[in-house]
């Protein structure tokens, strides 16, 4: 708790001087509040008994006195809502960058293991939270103890006893309201879980639109959408069941303190042990020390709701990803595409079963290769651990002669081009696409990388050029005009290694032959990968590996595999019979 609290404080950090200036406006916001009903009462009891004359010069001076103590706190109460609330964004904005660099860093195995939507909702609902109690959280605690002191110490001056019968309302409000806000802390807490599996099956849902309408299973989702939504709505009305006993509760308790100072009060009047004038005080300066009890409750819920987001944030934080740069990486520069795996192993968990098995291999600079062999044989886990999206279990990897944990996970990845089955493109325009493949490219190299990729002149033909918006996940283009961008994407990045992981098995014959001709002259003099299930695309592999479940099956080219009548030959009679 000490130190999650310790690095909630350090966000305030860069920010002291408007920190501080906020507190300077909430203590006199707090002042005048405090200093007003003392005028009312030295109008009361003093002046309207001095000569005629004296009264209406001493009420015009007094009237002036409190008009400016309402312009002072108009102002601080300015200054609060909007320089406090934009240190709040600020700080918003802080840690939502923080936590998304953090993404950023995490590896494939952990995102693996996590819903979009979850994520998403630790970058928003939670960080609002989290802001509101840095801005409000210190501001109202800082009013609220002055205030109450204040009150505390204004009204015993004037009637001890008075003061001690409403002061003893305070421990009861107090134990009363955090009974309840113990409630309501783990009610958030059960809110705050439920909303991000709601935006989790959101994210899902509108994802996958397409498949739903397919198979018109609307009401199916529906009726998966009507789980999560009931039990947000139980756990919401759980949560606003104990609001209500609180707020309710408190209200009550005001009310009451005013009643008991009225009936005391005016029993006192009659004893002479106080005045009317003190009285009317006593009354005006209720709500100034009940409202701080109401506030400083609000705060422990504030404070119970913006933690439990804060926890949640540190949770993903601390999160390390296990894949980093070791120590002393070196960059890797000046690369000839020379891959060996030596005695490599590999598995998802420590419970699941190996998918590689101490594979051993040598791929030579500028050699082409083919991998094929049944689904999970662990062809695209094998060629996934070159770029180290994933770690090996046991054995290495290297490039180079260089052990690749070796070497920064910038530099290795920069130069290795990777080609997809599934085209991820973001939303936004061609141009933007391709230039992702070298951010800072000129339009000519971006033209140049289209024009290998035979992508520039179906780029041409659209009525925006390379200007044409393609919509989210590039959902106005087809298949095979999606993949040519992400052809050209790695054109433009002209890396010495390439992996190509069924680029063409989703196309359809057409779209297949002219990516395949722009794989081909992509290929040239770089080391090349290539997974694949169509075999028609591979007979010009240099050399073609078959993986099956005990590792590498059989080795050879296109015309020896066929002779050797093994896994291969069976593959290819199934697909060509």
């Amino acid at each position: 708790m000490n130190h999650k609290l310790k690095k909630l404080l350090s966000y305030y950090k860069p920010y002291r001087k408007l920190f501080w200036a906020d507190m300077i406006f909430a203590i006199l916001a707090a002042a005048v509040t405090l200093v007003i009903p003392l005028i009312v009462r030295y109008i009361t009891s003093t002046v309207i008994y001095l000569d005629a004359d004296l009264v209406v010069k001493n009420i015009v001076r007094l009237g002036i006195f409190m008009l400016a103590l309402v312009a002072v706190q108009c102002y601080c109460n300015f200054f609060i809502s909007n320089y406090g609330h934009v240190m709040g964004a600020k700080m918003e904005y802080d840690m939502r960058s923080e936590i998304f660099a953090h993404y950023q860093k995490l590896s494939f195995s952990f995102y693996d293991d996590q819903k979009v939507g979850q994520l998403m909702s630790r970058i928003t609902s939670d960080l609002f939270d989290i802001t509101e109690l840095l801005h409000h959280g210190p501001e109202n605690l800082v009013i609220s103890v002055i205030k109450l002191a204040g009150a505390f110490v204004i009204l015993i001056t004037i009637s001890p006893k008075l003061a001690l019968i409403s002061f003893l309302f305070v421990p009861v409000m107090f134990f009363y309201a955090l009974y309840y806000s113990r409630k309501m802390k783990r009610a958030f807490a059960k809110n705050r879980a439920r909303i991000a599996d709601i935006n989790g099956q959101i994210e899902d849902n509108l994802s996958g639109i397409r498949v739903v309408k397919s198979f018109a299973n609307e009401e199916v989702e529906m009726k998966k959408f009507k789980v999560g939504n009931d039990n947000f709505l139980s756990s919401k009305k759980n949560s606003y069941h104990y609001m209500a006993g609180f707020h309710s509760g408190l209200t009550a308790f005001t009310t009451l303190i005013t009643i008991v100072v009225l009936v005391f009060g005016a029993f006192f009047i009659t004893k002479d042990i106080v005045t009317v004038t003190d009285l009317i005080t006593f009354i005006l300066y209720i709500n100034v020390f009940t409202d701080p009890v109401k506030t400083l409750i609000d705060f422990t819920e504030q404070f119970q709701n913006g933690f439990t987001g804060f926890e949640r944030f540190l949770e993903i934080l601390s999160v390390q990803p296990d894949i980093q740069d070791t120590p002393g990486a070196k960059e890797l520069t000046k690369v000839k595409g020379e891959i060996d795996f030596h005695g490599v192993s590999f598995q998802y968990g420590e419970k699941a079963e190996k998918v590689l098995n101490h594979i051993d291999l040598h791929v030579d600079s500028g050699e082409y290769i083919a991998l094929v062999g049944s689904s999970g044989a662990g062809k695209t886990t094998l060629c996934s651990l070159i770029p180290r999206f994933y770690e090996t279990t046991e054995g290495m990897v290297c490039i180079d002669g260089q052990d690749i944990k070796g070497l920064t996970l910038r530099s290795l990845r920069s130069q290795i081009g990777i080609v997809q089955q599934e085209v991820y493109l973001f939303a936004g325009t061609i141009y933007e696409n391709i230039s992702y493949g070298k951010p800072g490219a000129g339009r000519e190299e971006v033209y140049e990388a289209a024009r290998n990729a035979n992508a520039h002149d179906f780029i041409m033909s659209l009525p925006e050029g390379y200007e044409t918006d393609i919509g989210q996940r590039g959902i106005k283009l087809s298949g095979g005009q999606k993949q040519r961008l992400s052809l050209a994407r790695v054109f433009l990045k002209n890396p010495p290694i390439l992996i190509f992981d069924e680029a063409t098995s989703a196309l359809d014959n057409e779209s297949e032959k002219v990516v395949q001709e722009s794989l081909e002259h992509l290929a040239k003099n770089r080391t090349t990968l290539v997974i694949a299930h169509r075999l028609s695309t591979i007979r010009n592999a240099e050399r073609i590996l078959v993986l099956s479940d005990e590792g590498i099956a059989e080795e050879g080219t296109h015309e020896t595999l066929l002779q050797a009548g093994g896994i291969y030959a069976n593959l290819y009679q199934m697909q060509f019979q």
